[in-house]
């Protein structure tokens, strides 16, 4: 987490465009979700594990958020106050982790990118040789499971310290945001995984993914939290019942959903009618798990643990989108785009 608090301003819904909203959280309550979090995942990982390697578990890029609130139309779950533009820049410009981090996060997520890049391809009709174009490569994770799926997959991303890594591993990344890329360099998709519910201003990614999208029925794919599951679960914190409180801690810390390190918290509601606000016709909606983030510095039983409560979380909502952890939306260009 940053050491300097970062600059804010007022907030409202990126679907609506209102500011009607009820309060989920206040400061406090997300400073005793830190608290959680680093209880949690402390009994999980191993006495020795280097500071570094906390990344995405019990840290992330963005500190936790002042107030969380809801809005009352499409249940759009953000933070208000929010973080000024800059502070994204600099949050996600900065040099990253080690390569060894880096590392150890490819090889922890590329397995659990093969779904991903198989239902890219089925959106694709099955095409071999497709282009892909990755917005938020990172550790190039998808780009390897891509490749695997037999799709010619890219990516850009703004951390060009991270991008000289995921070029070491022999893919393609550019430097910059999608805005960034010629328009003449079109694409058959667009894959916004881990990336959408941190971007400041999201409809103009998505204007700027459209325009790069081949024009007969280019898809885009969008992953991002479920708002309304995380909703849910932070309730349970509160039971009176010990069982409950636990699994509602469990299933919101393995989905990186404590302390809610996003800007947005979309629901299968409003990420639908972001969406076809902006012209897209949406085809299918899947409900899904966060990736592994156990390695070899988590103990044997947490690893075995987190694998299985995820699979049989996936299992219990691949036909309920709207109560998964992370939702995962495949939308097709209109002609009329």
């Amino acid at each position: 987490m940053s050491s300097a608090r970062p600059a804010y301003e007022f907030a409202h819904c990126i679907v609506c465009g209102h500011t009607d909203a009820d309060v989920l959280a206040e400061e406090e309550d997300l400073r005793r979700e830190v608290e959680l979090l680093w209880e949690y995942q402390s009994r999980r990982l191993k006495p020795d594990t280097p500071t570094r390697r906390l990344m995405d578990r019990v840290a992330f890029s963005q500190d936790p958020p002042l107030r969380l609130v809801k809005c009352r139309d499409c249940g759009l779950v953000y933070r208000n106050p929010v973080e000024r533009v800059r502070e994204l820049e600099s949050i996600y410009g900065d040099k990253g982790p080690s390569r060894d981090t880096l590392l150890g996060l490819h090889a922890a997520q590329r397995g659990a990118y093969r779904g991903q890049a198989r239902r890219l391809r089925a959106a694709l009709r099955g095409k071999r040789g497709a282009r892909v174009l990755e917005v938020g490569s990172y550790v190039g994770a998808f780009l390897d499971a891509a490749r695997g799926e037999g799709l010619a997959a890219e990516g850009v991303d703004i951390n060009s310290a991270t991008n000289a890594f995921t070029r070491s591993l022999g893919f393609t990344v550019h430097d910059g945001e999608v805005g960034d890329m010629p328009c003449d360099q079109t694409f058959d998709a667009v894959a916004i995984w881990n990336t959408f519910d941190q971007l400041a201003d999201p409809r103009a990614t998505v204007r700027a993914a459209t325009e790069r999208l081949n024009a007969a029925g280019g898809v885009l794919a969008v992953r991002v939290p479920n708002g309304a599951c995380y909703a849910e679960w932070r309730e349970r914190l509160r039971s009176a019942n010990r069982a409950t409180r636990a699994a509602a801690r469990a299933i919101l810390a393995q989905n990186n959903l404590l302390t809610f390190p996003y800007r947005w918290g979309f629901t299968v509601e409003s990420i639908v009618r972001f969406l076809r606000d902006t012209g897209l016709a949406v085809q299918r909606v899947y409900g899904d798990v966060l990736v592994p983030t156990g390695d070899e510095w988590t103990r044997p039983w947490a690893r075995f643990e987190e694998r299985a409560t995820k699979a049989s979380l996936r299992l219990l909502v691949s036909r309920a989108p709207e109560r998964a952890p992370w939702i995962e939306v495949y939308a097709r260009k209109s002609p009329r785009i």
